[in-house]
């Protein structure tokens, strides 16, 4: 009895990505499209873990490897600040981040941490972001999220993490952050 493969994602092993040489322009989402993006997340804790990741992506401007290697300790909920301790070029940074955000990832450290006990992982070990068994999210979860999302929310733009990094970026500017800074 033959067994069926399942489908394969993405280009053949060997082969040239559709996407390769092109270059996509910055598209920076509205305030209004990053909430219409966090709406679509559930109330279950994937979904709070998601909106968690969606608003320190957008209102720190972490990249998506320094998100996914954030870990419990990073998080300063006190002081407003997130550590990265291995960014670009290795590089140890401190970013801030606001009230209103510092919120959503309190609620999903709580959620977090309920999960850890209940499933008999230790919580201070695995990742901030991390699956129900405590293994750690990937980063193609989270632009296939990204995608997924913005259809649902009826967002025309091209939505993609680092589009957070950008949209972050021009928030900054817009509230008269100098661009050296940013």
């Amino acid at each position: 009895m033959a067994t069926i493969a399942p489908p394969r994602r993405g280009p053949a092993p060997g082969s040239v990505p559709g996407n390769k040489g092109k270059r996509y322009p910055a598209e920076v989402l509205t305030a209004a499209e990053v909430q219409a993006l966090m709406a679509q997340c559930t109330r279950a804790p994937t979904g709070q873990r998601n909106r968690a990741m969606i608003v320190v992506m957008w209102r720190s401007g972490l990249r998506i490897g320094e998100v996914l290697a954030l870990h419990p300790k990073d998080v300063d909920l006190a002081t407003g600040a997130v550590t990265v301790l291995s960014g670009k070029g290795g590089r140890r940074r401190t970013v801030g981040i606001d009230p209103q955000a510092l919120a959503v990832i309190e609620r999903w450290m709580a959620t977090r941490h309920a999960i850890a006990l209940e499933r008999g992982w230790r919580p201070t070990v695995h990742p901030l972001f991390c699956t129900m068994k405590g293994t750690a999210v990937r980063a193609p979860y989270m632009r296939e999220l990204m995608h997924r999302l913005g259809v649902r929310a009826g967002i025309a733009k091209r939505v993609h993490p680092h589009g957070l990094r950008h949209t972050c970026a021009f928030d900054l500017a817009m509230e008269g952050v100098p661009v050296h800074v940013i």
